[in-house]
């Protein structure tokens, strides 16, 4: 299996552009799937200059209903005319940073009819699942992020996120957009031989208890390669707790 990162928060090459966002190609022995689309189109104008043709894509896979993981759907829609697109069912709904800023998608393209609503576990492909964590895993109130129902403002309780489970070679490949529901559930529950994605720790402190959060995390068997929310000060600080730990810039492949 093969995973580029097409889009995400830094890029360390100069003819390829960052934003706040991410977005990965997998090409496993049956699929190429396209795992999130940034915010705009740069991760297609990346795709380019890395000589990676979207067309080929065969599924495309939405982790959450934020903009910096879904705002490119319209530029995929134009490029790729057949792969169908698992979102969750409730991604679209409007999601807020406090009551001001709107960081949801655009409910417009819910109609599109290239879309296939999830809700629960869902195999997707040959080997390739989609699930959310059970609903007693809480996201943290805290966050400050909301959901507008009914004309009110309520912590956002991710019940929108989902994961991607490849199992490819005898092993558990989980794939997360931001990790909002926490770290240590996507653990417990799929058994991640490697784990690649957003860890939504770039708010934290590098203090004890993120050294704490590195030395839990480092106890499991499992392999990290990171990015976007992690947060690079964060991802410095604990990869010297972590040596599975490994960060993923625009532009770099990984073969697992």
């Amino acid at each position: 299996m093969r995973i580029t990162a097409l889009l995400e928060n830094t890029a360390k090459r100069c003819d390829l552009q960052a934003e706040h966002g991410l977005s990965l190609l997998i090409e496993t022995e049956h699929h190429t799937v396209l795992f999130d689309m940034g915010q705009s189109d740069l991760f297609a104008k990346n795709a380019a200059v890395l000589g990676l043709d979207l067309a080929k894509v065969d599924l495309a896979v939405l982790s959450h209903g934020h903009y910096d993981h879904g705002g490119g759907l319209p530029a995929f829609l134009k490029i790729n005319s057949r792969a169908r697109i698992y979102i969750h069912k409730d991604a679209f709904l409007p999601h807020y940073n406090g009551t001001e800023k709107y960081i949801g998608l655009d409910p417009a393209l819910s109609g599109c009819g290239r879309i296939t609503f999830t809700d629960g576990k869902r195999r997707i492909g040959n080997r390739l699942y989609v699930s959310p964590l059970p609903s007693f895993y809480e996201a943290s109130p805290a966050s400050g992020l909301t959901e507008l129902v009914e004309g009110r403002f309520i912590p956002d309780d991710f019940r929108h996120e989902q994961y991607l489970l490849i199992e490819e070679g005898g092993r558990r490949i989980l794939f997360s957009g931001c990790s909002h529901r926490g770290v240590f559930p996507l653990l417990e529950v799929f058994r991640p031989d490697v784990l690649i994605g957003g860890l939504h720790l770039s708010k934290r402190p590098l203090d004890g208890e993120l050294a704490e959060t590195a030395d839990l995390l480092a106890a499991f068997p499992t392999e990290f390669y990171t990015c976007h929310c992690t947060g690079e000060a964060q991802l410095a600080f604990m990869k010297q707790r972590m040596p599975k730990l490994h960060s993923l810039s625009c532009g770099e492949s990984i073969e697992i």
